[in-house]
């Protein structure tokens, strides 16, 4: 059976700055398109029995420019809906919660009536991805390409290892990477995590 790679999104002005970034579409910045093209070299050459990209301008153009072709959204890619804490950094949400934390407190729901998600509403997304993946995997034998964002990526990676979606918290993810999750004696595993156009491969 084959591999899941996971790309995360190049660098955007709210990555860089630490707002949380759900539904607000923002560009790549130049560094951002920049980590894009560096993973290109690691996927030429390479089929793959698909690629899904998140909605999101950053995942499809991150898509793009690491010439991924044949991308196709899916919405349950998307980033974890933040609610009222969109565009908000951790620091200035401490100010008022300081033992707030994402990924056991969930978010408030925001005035423009965006609920927010809770890490186990976000684990139920990446577990409907993650079953339309291993059949891909099981009918094909090739590997498939995930194009979306850390929060999310981080909860589907501790859900293909048989974790609950608030240990996403164990695996940190950075902008413009490339992670491989892949078997060892029918088990899942992580083979490759975290790793930037120096450092990806595809075998």
């Amino acid at each position: 059976m084959g591999d899941i790679l996971l790309v995360r999104h190049g660098e955007t002005k709210w990555s860089l700055s630490g707002q949380h970034t759900s539904r607000t579409n923002l560009p790549l910045t130049h560094h951002g398109e920049e980590q894009a093209k560096s993973l290109a070299p690691f996927f030429a050459g390479h089929s793959f029995c698909r690629v899904l990209t998140s909605p999101l301008d950053r995942a499809v153009r991150t898509a793009e420019l690491a010439g991924l072709t044949g991308a196709v959204t899916d919405p349950d890619l998307h980033e974890w809906d933040y609610g009222a804490y969109e565009g908000i950094t951790t620091i200035e949400i401490h100010r008022t919660r300081p033992d707030w934390d994402l990924w056991t407190d969930g978010v408030p729901s925001a005035p423009d009536g965006y609920r927010g998600e809770s890490p186990e509403e976000v684990g139920q997304r990446a577990d409907r991805v993650l079953s339309r993946v291993d059949a891909a995997l099981q009918s094909t034998g090739g590997d498939v390409v995930l194009v979306a964002h850390a929060h999310f990526l981080r909860v589907l990676t501790a859900r293909r290892l048989g974790l609950p979606a608030a240990d996403g918290r164990l695996f940190q993810l950075a902008t413009g990477t490339l992670s491989r999750l892949s078997t060892e004696h029918g088990r899942p595993v992580i083979a490759q995590w975290n790793a930037t156009g120096t450092s990806a491969a595809v075998h």
